[in-house]
């Protein structure tokens, strides 16, 4: 873990300087302003749904829906659907913050009767028997924010969470839309009954290098009820 820490702050200004020449953001407003302003400026998900590590979670995601015998999906923080492009999954619902994201998503998928999507706000209480959340809550930043996510995200899922995650204390001064937190430790103490089944490492984990690889791994939990 430490390792991993030590890692990510070249990550970190590589984002940063992306942000600053695509975006033009210097200031930080709040997590959901962040996103809105990034994809209504023509932004996108972020390098970790593109690329060898969107295969990579697609993988990952695709097998457990099939051998775990998933019919509905819900995805809390969906992006540019760029990541969802490579899902197979029977039905799904796609939940994002930003208004411009869910708008690109229904546009793409139009033709696709199984997936549908709605703004946070929304949001209406639906559940299913997967819940994902794919490189969402390091960008929580407000602790309330965070809350209420984890709370929406476990709360939608009938037997399972997949989370996709970072999973450390930290702030990088250089980043000020990213926050790692220990969430684990949260889902401990709110959710008991839900146990960790499985933790998988990254394929592509960050080494230094800007952009390559990730600090997010894989972590399942399932309803012990």
């Amino acid at each position: 873990m430490k390792k991993l820490i030590r890692r990510a702050p070249v990550l970190h200004k590589a984002l940063a300087r992306m942000n600053q020449k695509f975006f033009g953001f210097k200031s930080f407003r709040s997590s959901g302003s962040y996103w809105e302003r990034r994809y209504a400026s023509d932004g996108n998900s972020g390098p970790g749904s593109y690329g060898r590590l969107a295969d990579f979670k697609a993988r990952v995601i695709n097998e457990f829906v099939a051998n775990h015998n998933i019919s509905r999906v819900i995805e809390f923080g969906c992006g540019d659907g760029n990541q969802l492009a490579l899902a197979e999954y029977p039905y799904y619902v796609g939940v994002d913050v930003s208004g411009t994201a869910v708008n690109l998503c229904k546009s793409k998928f139009k033709n696709d009767p199984s997936k549908s999507f709605l703004v946070l706000g929304d949001y209406d209480g639906r559940t299913a028997d997967l819940a994902l959340s794919l490189d969402v809550i390091y960008h929580l930043i407000e602790d309330e924010v965070f809350d209420k996510y984890m709370r929406q995200l476990f709360n939608a899922s009938e037997a399972y969470v997949i989370v996709y995650s970072s999973n450390y204390e930290w702030s990088p001064a250089n980043a000020n839309h990213v926050r790692h937190r220990k969430f684990t430790d949260f889902i401990a103490k709110e959710f008991p009954q839900w146990q960790l089944i499985q933790h998988l490492q990254n394929d592509y984990p960050t080494d230094g290098a800007e952009n390559d690889g990730s600090f997010a791994e894989f972590y399942i939990y399932r309803c012990s009820k």
